[in-house]
């Protein structure tokens, strides 16, 4: 198991200084997950030693910029359980799921049933309001039980009656505000007839082991910068058969396969297919670098580092009368959202900023879940390998001062 107090050695802007002088304390971790300085040494390494375009140039800085980008590739998607070929790279979770809607539409008919979840982040949402909107099917969510738990009852009865319309299954494998761990391989064995499996994995890739081919899910959609790597590079992992069939969305240079003036033909190539344009090398070379020190950590320990820290958040926050926390009180990962009894996150987080600490607060992107569970805003403490108890335990004491500002 590693030691999170050595692990935070390498990650520099943990070191630096709040504007008030106190120590940062950062547990916002599941907007944004901090670099550790293998990541920043590879991006800035290699825009200092092989800095070229990818495909396009036959010398030896082109050469060195291609294998970058393809080992880069081969290093995420393993990290992934998946095959190279099954990762398209694109900027973000929000352009891979735009993309999956986009790809979608042409097997989406009036009649036709879109499941999303009451407790999506709004880019799971978004793109299939808007599919449903075009195509005139209908958008359904799953609603949460009180517990932050899907209600699978719900589910069962929508399949028994409505089963054969049900074409897209949209979920999130964890859920940014309520921390719920999704039971993908339950809910996947409910249907007798598998609609296409859309998987939001943003807020799982950092704290489990992910296997694409293990669960079995149509496409698996994932960010960087959530996992220790750089901003602006994202992946979609899709089954091999599927991607066969896909159209590309973005057209260029890099995709094609040869163009008249008045037509073109597209790149059998998986990879290429869906790469337009020039790529971001650095932030897939970044990526990887990511994906080599979390499976350095083990993922195991990584999932048991969250575990524990999970707990020792829920011990201490439901021991402060004022705080109601949100979500299960297990098979949660990554996060603790909470409501502190007459006022509003905004001004908690204010507060804990005043001390030095990085929090959430508003409706994280998850309006619907908000407004159906009647929470005006709330308040997200979330976590990553660097967290440590300590960091807990200096939120618990700046929670006293919210108390004393507001309370007296």
């Amino acid at each position: 198991m590693f030691d999170p107090q050595e692990v935070r050695k390498g990650f520099p802007i943990l070191s630096i200084s709040h504007s008030s002088g106190k120590p940062l304390v950062y547990l916002d971790s599941a907007a944004t997950s901090q670099k550790p300085e293998v990541v920043i040494d590879a991006i800035s390494n290699y825009y200092k030693t092989s800095n070229a375009n990818v495909h396009r140039g036959i010398h030896y800085l082109g050469d060195k910029s291609t294998r970058a980008w393809h080992d880069s590739r081969s290093t995420i998607a393993t990290f992934f359980g998946a095959e190279p070929e099954e990762l398209i790279m694109v900027r973000n979770t929000t352009e891979a799921l735009n993309l999956v809607a986009y790809n979608l539409e042409e097997k989406i008919g009036q009649g036709d049933l879109i499941l999303a979840t009451q407790m999506e982040h709004h880019s799971n949402l978004v793109p299939w309001q808007e599919l449903a909107k075009r195509t005139k099917a209908t958008l359904g969510l799953i609603p949460v039980t009180e517990e932050g738990m899907l209600d699978l009852d719900w589910l069962e009865e929508k399949i028994r009656r409505e089963g054969d319309n049900i074409k897209i299954l949209a979920l999130a494998h964890v859920s940014n505000t309520l921390g719920t761990v999704n039971p993908i391989s339950k809910i996947k064995n409910l249907f007798k007839k598998l609609p296409f499996i859309v998987v939001d994995g943003a807020q799982a890739a950092p704290h489990m082991s992910v296997n694409f081919h293990a669960l079995g899910v149509d496409f698996y959609a994932v960010s960087a910068h959530k996992m220790l790597g750089p901003m602006g590079v994202g992946g979609l992992f899709v089954k091999k058969e599927i991607l066969k069939t896909m159209k590309p969305w973005l057209f260029g240079g890099g995709m094609i396969d040869e163009v008249e003036e008045g037509s073109a033909t597209f790149s059998e190539d998986l990879e290429d297919k869906f790469t337009a344009g020039t790529p971001d090398v650095a932030g897939a070379v970044g990526w990887a670098a990511a994906c080599q020190y979390l499976s350095a950590l083990h993922m195991n320990d990584v999932f048991t580092h969250d575990e524990e820290l999970i707990r020792y958040t829920l011990d201490k926050l439901t021991a402060i009368p004022e705080i109601t926390v949100v979500g299960p009180m297990k098979n949660r990962s990554g996060s603790v959202s909470f409501l502190y009894k007459g006022i509003h996150s905004h001004d908690v987080a204010q507060i804990l900023d005043s001390e030095g600490i990085a929090v959430r607060s508003g409706h994280h992107c998850t309006m619907p879940l908000h407004h159906a569970m009647h929470w005006v805003a709330t308040t997200r403490v979330s976590f990553n390998v660097y967290t440590t108890k300590a960091d807990i335990d200096t939120l618990v004491v700046a929670l006293e001062k919210v108390k004393k500002v507001f309370h007296g």
